[in-house]
């Protein structure tokens, strides 16, 4: 009988077998030298080996996954030196002293915005906040509107100085604040960056809070509605103490001051019109104050179709200093901004028809074709109708007529180009746009603003360029234009000089302006005690930062003279325009405008289409 030796050899059991156990012995050992001499599992060793004697294992066991010993190790290896590698970084970048880079300097334009805004702080009426940051300034025209008795106005306290004097004229006024409320609607992140965005807000605030003073904002329909406050007549040797006549401090002020009232001023009301609708938009996360304006807006624009007229006819004071050439442009200005606050495609209907757009001058050039001005705000409605076509097209039946503005707009561009020949230039490179007039820089610093927003209105609608007849240019051209008149007033110029007070190290000393022009030292000088600071050659004790004077004449000539008003006084409307230009050619390019925020009102342009039809049943 044979058996299977378990350590591979054949072992034979025979009962009958009467070998001697040494035999057994010696065979045995012979089964064992063959049995080992071949290879043995590892079963087979763990019989022969004792527990300490066994071969280490090739796999370790985690439990829910067995894997390579050599591979385990190899990972908490590589996890240990990664470990101490990441320590050791951390350690020598903490221990090596750092060097900061300083972050860029804010470019000229930044830098000129600051005290571009700061004018109109320096321009405040009323009581004046804590934080006003003009020294020389305190409340002023505290009693303005309270001695009328039985009027449609409480008082009429507040609201901004137009220029060198205390005249409180509301039609420049209003398109000073739609101005600075475009220039947020399309700049706010600008404005953001450059740390203004509060600042701005709170000036056209202290604006329209007084605009809604000036009629019965709380009524759906009026009659009436007030113009100015102050006067400036000095025609015919009149000695009667007024705010030309006289030259003093605001706050020393005790002449009355005569409120004027309108009930035929289709310009004035459609202009303060625009102002609150655009303003609408600025505040429309404080949905109370922004319904509030839109309130406003409404009924002074119905008060403008109403009640036909000009504001500045029939001899007014204003007609003096602020003569409003029609109310035509004002139509499709206020118009064009009802629309985007409100939403209400009558206003787009009014703001589109041709006929309209026709008595506004927009199918005949003329000198002053594309000047957008206090006076004409056509240029600035074409543009910025030529929006709503760019980006939300909305067809039949406002195509015809967006796309006639649109092509203007164009034209307008084109003549701001210095290879065209619609508007002369001095010899160092200002456009006239006032044809050689005085006072030029306000219409070139709204010229500014206009081309830098319409290149941008093409950036943001991935166009490169537009046409000029048969040739194309691109934006940059625009920019360029943009960028050199600008940097004309902010000094690079045959002066060398800056026109915007406190901006560089030359600029006007002797700005043409009662506040800064008259020391603060306790002493009240009465209406012709201020005629010495007025006459006097010396500088200006007081800095009217960020003040943009009237500009240099056709020849690049300039007279810092403080009498000379056509040189060196200021304006509401000039330093608005001066603040749009400065924010759109501010930081960064590539920031561009906000394409979205002015239609938030603006309802979709075609109607929802209908639901699909149920899914169909056998």
């Amino acid at each position: 009988m044979y058996g299977r030796d378990p350590w591979g050899g054949p072992l034979e059991i025979n009962a009958a077998d009467s070998a001697t156990d040494d035999d057994r012995s010696r065979n045995l050992q012979d089964f064992d030298r063959a049995a080992l001499s071949r290879p043995l599992d590892e079963t087979q060793q763990s019989w022969l080996l004792g527990p300490g004697e066994q071969k280490k294992k090739k796999y370790v066991d985690l439990g829910c996954i067995i894997v390579s010993r050599k591979i385990f190790v190899w990972t908490v290896g590589s996890i240990l030196v990664a470990g101490l590698l990441a320590g050791l970084i951390t350690l020598i970048v903490k221990t090596v002293p750092r060097h900061h880079h300083p972050h860029a300097p804010p470019d000229n334009y930044t830098l000129a915005l600051h005290k571009a805004l700061m004018f109109f702080n320096a321009q405040r009426s009323g009581k004046l906040p804590k934080h006003n940051n003009v020294s020389w300034r305190g409340n002023s025209g505290m009693n303005d509107g309270k001695s009328e008795t039985g009027s449609f106005y409480k008082d009429l306290v507040g609201g901004y100085y137009d220029a060198g004097d205390a005249i409180k004229f509301n039609f420049p006024m209003s398109f000073a604040m739609t101005m600075l409320s475009w220039s947020v609607i399309e700049y706010s992140a600008k404005y953001e960056a450059a740390g203004e965005l509060n600042h701005v807000k709170e000036i056209i605030k202290w604006g329209t809070d007084y605009f809604l003073k000036t009629f019965n904002s709380s009524a759906d329909s009026i009659g009436r509605m007030v113009a100015q406050v102050g006067v400036g007549d000095t025609s015919g040797g009149s000695t009667t103490p007024n705010d030309h006549y006289c030259w003093m401090r605001p706050e020393d002020i005790d002449y009355k001051r005569p409120v004027a009232e309108c009930s035929s001023c289709s310009d004035l009301a459609a202009e303060m019109a625009a102002a609150l609708a655009a303003a609408s938009i600025v505040f429309k996360d404080n949905k109370a104050y922004s319904q509030k304006l839109v309130h406003g807006a409404r009924t002074l624009f119905k008060f403008s179709r109403d009640q036909r007229g000009r504001y500045s006819g029939g001899g007014t004071d204003a007609a003096l200093f602020y003569n409003s050439s029609s109310y035509w442009d004002e139509f499709v200005w206020g118009g064009a901004w009802l629309y985007y606050a409100t939403g209400n495609n009558s206003y787009l209907q009014l703001a589109t028809t041709p006929g309209l757009a026709k008595h506004a001058g927009a199918f005949w050039g003329g000198p002053d074709y594309g000047v957008l001005s206090w006076d004409n705000k056509l240029a600035g409605a074409q543009v910025l109708l030529s929006r709503l076509r760019l980006f939300l097209s909305p067809g039949y039946p406002y195509e015809e007529i967006l796309r006639t503005f649109h092509n203007q707009t164009s034209i307008i561009m084109c003549s701001y180009l210095p290879i065209f020949t619609s508007f002369n230039r001095t010899k160092a490179g200002l456009i006239q746009l006032n044809h050689g007039r005085p006072q030029p820089l306000q219409y070139i610093v709204n010229a500014a603003f206009l081309a830098t927003l319409y290149s941008d209105y093409l950036e943001a609608a991935d166009t490169p360029g537009w046409y000029c007849g048969p040739n194309f240019y691109s934006t940059e051209v625009l920019r360029e234009f943009a960028k050199t008149q600008i940097d004309y007033i902010l000094g690079k110029n045959p002066r060398k000089m800056s026109y915007i007070a406190g901006f560089g190290n030359h600029y006007p000393r002797h700005v043409h302006h009662r506040g800064a022009s008259i020391p603060k030292n306790k002493i009240k000088y009465n209406c012709k005690g201020g005629w010495k600071w007025r006459d006097s050659s010396k500088p200006n004790p007081n800095t009217l930062v960020g003040a943009m004077v009237a500009g240099p004449d056709k020849h690049d000539g300039f007279h810092d003279v403080r009498t000379n008003y056509n040189y060196t006084e200021p304006t509401l409307a000039g330093n608005a325009g001066l603040v749009a230009a400065l924010v759109a050619l501010s930081g960064d390019k590539t920031t561009g405008i906000d394409k979205n925020t002015i239609f938030s009102a603006v309802p979709p342009m075609f109607p929802t289409p209908p639901p699909p039809p149920a899914p169909w049943k056998p």
